[in-house]
């Protein structure tokens, strides 16, 4: 099974993340990841909210264009961004305290 960060890289490149590279980084995200793989994630979700890479969704192969973005969707992204930060902190610091895995925040 890929990493975490190999499934978020080849999505990035690709355009695309499949519903299978998306239950692979579920049943990752069941083991054990380290501050990269959680920063990886945060980007292929941006990526995702911002139009970048397409998700595959489970019997649905059509996706909307953001090209044509007007206020509401722009509050929209607003929001997904401030509830995926929320969920990233919320996961940082449920995670166990590693003196080997720190972040390099700062540095």
């Amino acid at each position: 099974m890929m990493a975490i960060t190999e499934i978020v890289q080849q999505a990035l490149t690709t355009g695309y993340l499949s519903v299978m590279a998306q239950n692979q980084l579920r049943k990752l995200l069941q083991t054990n990841y380290d501050s990269e793989d959680l920063d990886a994630l945060i980007i292929l979700h941006r990526s995702i909210v911002a139009g970048e890479v397409k998700k595959e969704s489970l019997g649905q192969k059509n996706y909307r264009s953001v090209k044509h973005k007007d206020a509401s969707s722009n509050i929209k992204l607003a929001y997904q961004v401030a509830a995926e930060m929320a969920f990233a902190a919320a996961l940082a610091l449920t995670m166990s305290h590693n003196p080997h895995d720190r972040p390099s925040v700062g540095a």
